[in-house]
């Protein structure tokens, strides 16, 4: 997906779409676990829609419960969701620092790499030791 060490760095435009795909990417999870918790809440917890949804929603973004699980498949599904909050969360951190840490790193390579170019043009044009 990231180009090589050895290949030149991406242009800002295609690294802005880049981007923006890991920005989607990352909606689409966020949205997805979203729905998936407020469809449980609704469920199991006999909560309305806008209740599932606000519980959902603080429990994914790690504010925690807002409302008393009633029976036990509510309090068991609500741990579970917690933690699968907390897998969502460092995924999604992952899918977006992902491009940035690799651009920034392949600039330090580059230069890395010029340094060291220029290093050993200087070593050919003195000739050997001696």
């Amino acid at each position: 997906m990231f180009e090589h060490r050895s290949q030149p760095l991406i242009p800002l435009p295609i690294f802005l779409r880049r981007m923006g795909r890991n920005v989607a990417g990352a909606l689409a999870l966020l949205a997805l676990s979203l729905g998936v918790g407020t469809f449980w809440y609704h469920w199991l917890a006999d909560l309305g829609w806008i209740d599932s949804l606000h519980n959902a929603a603080m429990v994914l973004t790690a504010m925690g419960p807002v409302e008393r699980m009633p029976t036990v498949a509510a309090k068991l599904f609500e741990t579970a969701y917690a933690l699968f909050s907390a897998a969502v969360f460092l995924t999604t951190f992952a899918i977006l620092a992902a491009p940035i840490a690799h651009r920034i790193l392949h600039k330090f390579h580059l230069a890395e790499d010029e340094v060291a170019e220029r290093g050993a043009r200087s070593q050919a044009c003195e000739g050997p030791p001696g």
